[in-house]
């Protein structure tokens, strides 16, 4: 017998090696058309005046509500092991995230 069941409807998903590393983001910047939303997902370094895109995602207005309804799911499921995310709103954190600026 095999390890691996057939089920309906399986989707077998590869990623390479340098996409699995990911990108850190501190920002996501949201836009939307009436066909698209458009997510750019930034780092912002501390006294730094220049950002740059690390990944942009595009998404339907269809998968952008389930994609809405996955993160909501998770964030709950996170707080239930680990506790409430503390929200931005109720943070008073300089743009600067209180660090000095950057020299050369």
């Amino acid at each position: 017998m095999s390890n691996q069941l057939e089920q309906p409807n399986q989707l077998n998903i590869e990623i390479s090696e340098e996409v699995s590393e990911g990108e850190y983001a501190n920002l996501a910047i949201i836009t939307h058309s009436h066909a698209e939303f458009v997510i750019d997902f930034v780092n912002v370094m501390p006294g730094t005046p220049k950002s740059k895109v690390k990944s942009r995602i595009i998404l339907t207005p269809f998968h952008a509500k389930r994609f809405m309804k996955a993160m909501i799911e998770n964030v709950k499921k996170f707080e239930a092991s680990n506790g409430n995310i503390q929200d931005m709103d109720q943070v008073e954190l300089p743009f600067t995230f209180g660090g000095p600026p950057a020299q050369a």
